[in-house]
Formats: structure tokens, C-alpha cells, sequence
């Protein structure tokens, strides 16, 4: 997959099929967006590109400073990529950008720098100054600049239309099930192994303690999660645990430690994935480190039960 970081850089290709999105999470809604842009361009004899911006609008345009995604940019930028992308155009999103009429943003961006041959949007989709771009406009647009405009109607899984507001909701709750659902895969971290204070190594239950880099990146509900760990292409059954350690009454801030079972190797400063299965319990204050103990104990029997039969 080619990927352009200025719009202008991009080399036109015949027959460009083109969405515009930002995709947060590349769910299964996304997911049929993307698949059909790239049986279109295949079809066409073209190519397939996918436009979207970084930074997310919301995190310029809102005062919300809590605000969190499903995906990082590299998250998102592999999803695409394995969906069969041909060309991932990233457009810098300022507060001058959002200040570009819908037409504008049309005819001096897609068109000048692209020359779609088909444009496929959402069926919600909207764009530009005030989001005032719509179907209606794209499609008068079509057909002065020579573009056919194909809409993709909603999506839903087991009767739920899917969104990554709602992602966002079931993962914020602690609801990974549904979340997963609704993605079409499992939702994941990845970052560095970092040192912690050994407390799970001293309890016989080592830890990793991961490193997420992405400030932005959504943090679940606080709790216990049956995972697996994905390290240097292999999988290991493991439990998750993400919280600020009540029983230890040290006030450290949030982290999240992963005890992979079985796997006694040093993961120090290694790069894993934790990928999440299913909720097992709420974070919870324990009197003593024999009772945390217990319950960790029993914890990994329920995720070996889970995650046995996902094998």
C-alpha cells in the first residue's frame, strides 16, 4: 500500500475509485465500505484509494480533552493495508482545513489531485465547512467533474448498526464481546514491555506491564480480560489486567499488566499485541495479598476455560 502524507505527492492512477472517511476502528461498517471500493476498482481495471486525516477532526475542532479512539494512525494504517488498499492518502487536519467549503474541498482536493473515477461513501457521510457536503452535492458535483458517486447503505450485526460511537461505548463498559462484534476482530494493544515493581513475580503470576505510547489511544473499563498475547508471531493464552492496583494502596497511576501463562521468557523493552476475548470481572480492593492471590488463581483457570475454546 502506498501511503502519501501531502495529497499534493500523490501519482495519479487511471480509474481511481476513492472513499473519504476517518475510520476510527475499521469496523465491520467500515469494513464493507473498503471491501467495496476495492472490488469497484478492481472491476475498472483502477485502483483503490482511501482518503482520511490525522490529526482526528474531533481532537481539533472539540475542547473535549478526554477524547479517545479505537485505533492509533499505525493501527489503522495496517487494518487498511490488509483490507487490499492500494493508495492511503493522510491529509493533516487543521482548523484552517475545516474552514474549506464542501465544494471547495471536492473540486482543489479530490479532483485536482485525484480525478475519481467513482467516489463511495457511507450512507451518513458528510463533509467540509459545517459538514453541509452530502449526497445530493456530491452527486451534482459527479456530474460536472465526471465522477460516479455510490452510496453503501447501514450496517448492522445482530440487529445493532454498527458505529464507533458505539465501539467506543461497549470498550468504555467493559463490554468487550459486543465490541469485538461490532469491529470484526479483536480489539487490541500494542506497545513496549516496561519495567514494574514485581509485584505479580513475587504472587507467581509474572507480569508485562505494557506500554501504550498513544495518548489517545481508548483505555477499557478497568478490570480483569481474558487475552491473548501475540509475540514474535506466535499466540499465548493470557490474562489482562487494566487498573490502578487498589489492594497495594500505592496510588500509581493506571497501567496494564498482562501475566502470560506459561511463558516464563524476558519480554523486557519487546514489542507484544494483547488482543481481548472476553470480560472475566471489575477491578476490586482485596483485604490482603493472599486473598489477591486467590482470586488471580482462579481469575486463570476462568480465562483457560475461555480461551480454550476460541482455540
Amino acid at each position: 500500500m502506498n501511503v502519501y502524507y501531502d495529497i499534493e505527492k500523490f501519482k495519479k492512477v487511471q480509474n481511481a475509485v476513492v472513499t473519504i472517511g476517518t475510520f476510527d476502528g475499521v469496523h465491520q461498517g467500515h469494513q464493507v465500505i473498503l471491501n467495496n471500493l476495492v472490488h469497484r476498482s478492481r472491476e475498472l481495471g483502477g485502483e483503490s484509494v482511501v482518503v482520511t486525516f490525522y490529526p482526528h477532526p474531533r481532537q481539533v475542532l472539540s475542547n473535549d480533552s478526554g477524547i479517545r479512539f479505537i485505533s492509533t494512525q499505525e493501527e489503522k494504517i495496517r487494518h487498511l493495508e490488509a483490507l487490499g488498499i492500494d493508495n492511503l492518502i493522510i491529509i493533516k487536519f487543521t482548523k484552517e482545513f475545516a474552514a474549506i467549503s464542501s465544494e471547495d474541498f471536492i473540486t482543489d482536493y479530490l479532483v485536482k489531485n485525484i480525478h475519481p473515477t467513482v467516489l463511495i461513501i457511507g450512507y451518513d457521510h458528510h463533509f467540509g465547512k459545517g459538514r453541509t457536503g452530502d449526497f445530493g452535492m456530491l452527486y451534482d458535483l459527479g456530474k460536472q467533474y465526471h465522477f460516479k458517486v455510490e452510496k453503501i447503505q447501514e450496517q448492522d450485526v445482530d440487529n445493532v448498526a454498527v458505529s464507533s460511537t458505539k465501539i467506543r461505548h461497549f470498550l468504555e463498559n467493559g463490554d468487550i464481546k459486543n465490541a469485538n462484534k461490532l469491529l470484526g476482530y479483536e480489539f487490541s494493544y500494542t506497545g513496549k514491555v516496561i519495567h514494574g515493581q514485581q509485584v505479580g513475580h513475587k504472587m507467581g503470576y509474572p507480569t508485562a506491564n505494557i506500554d501504550v505510547a498513544d495518548e489517545f489511544k481508548l483505555i477499557e473499563h478497568q478490570g480483569v480480560y481474558a487475552t491473548f498475547a501475540d509475540i514474535d508471531g506466535n499466540s499465548y493464552p493470557s490474562m489482562t489486567y487494566i487498573g490502578k492496583r487498589p489492594t497495594m494502596h500505592d496510588n500509581r497511576p493506571q497501567s496494564i499488566e498482562t501475566h502470560i501463562i506459561g511463558f516464563e521468557k524476558d519480554l523486557y523493552d519487546k514489542e507484544i499485541k494483547i488482543r481481548f476475548v472476553d470480560f472475566v470481572r471489575d477491578d476490586e480492593k482485596f483485604d490482603n495479598f493472599e486473598a489477591l492471590k486467590r482470586q488471580i488463581g482462579i481469575d486463570e483457570q476462568t480465562i483457560i476455560n475461555i480461551l480454550n475454546k476460541k482455540i
